[in-house]
């Protein structure tokens, strides 16, 4: 019996004690035992999974690829969904996301964004009465369409930073300086 093989017959058994199957007599487990304990039963799914990918791989288990960087093309660029209505940072980044095909490329964040416009002067930090810092757009910000919005939550009311149409825009049109202020760190 080779390696593969071995490790298939491991595979099957604990397929089956994942499924309260014995792997001796093929009969089922009985509800109380230990085997078929919800912990226990993810742990052998879990494992079996991973004799999956071995024997998948010619009895090597594949490493995760390690993550791209982030980068879109023109064409995806173009599918860029604006907002007429200001919207906030986060939900540029979570929009940019989307337009990510490769699963292996790694995320924009709201704060690659921010530092970004930190670092050319349409925003700034500040310090607030509680100690903790917020960004808040610099005059030039201001008249680029970077807003603040006063919201109430769970927690009170807040300020927010939003974006119209035009300071989306110029972020996506400037989005290859947002990458190599992120990646020439």
């Amino acid at each position: 019996m080779t390696e593969l093989e071995k490790i298939a017959y491991a595979k099957s058994f604990i397929d089956k004690l994942a499924n309260g199957i014995s792997p001796l007599d093929d009969t089922s487990i009985k509800e109380d035992d230990i085997v078929n304990n919800i912990r226990l039963s993810r742990c052998f799914f879990f494992v079996s999974d991973i004799l999956r990918q071995v024997i998948e791989n010619g009895g090597i288990k594949q490493k995760k690829n390690k993550r791209s960087k982030f980068e879109l093309s023109e064409e995806q660029l173009s599918k860029f969904a604006y907002s007429d209505l200001p919207i906030p940072i986060s939900e540029i980044a979570k929009r940019l996301n989307l337009l990510i095909t490769d699963e292996t490329m790694k995320k924009i964040s709201h704060r690659d964004l921010t530092n970004w416009l930190i670092s050319i002067g349409l925003l700034k930090e500040i310090s607030s009465l509680d100690g903790k810092t917020a960004k808040r757009p610099t005059e030039q910000g201001e008249a680029m369409g970077i807003l603040t919005e006063q919201r109430t939550g769970q927690q009170g009311t807040y300020t927010v930073v939003i974006y119209d149409r035009a300071a989306q825009s110029f972020i996506i049109d400037n989005l290859d300086a947002v990458i190599a202020l992120k990646y020439n760190k």
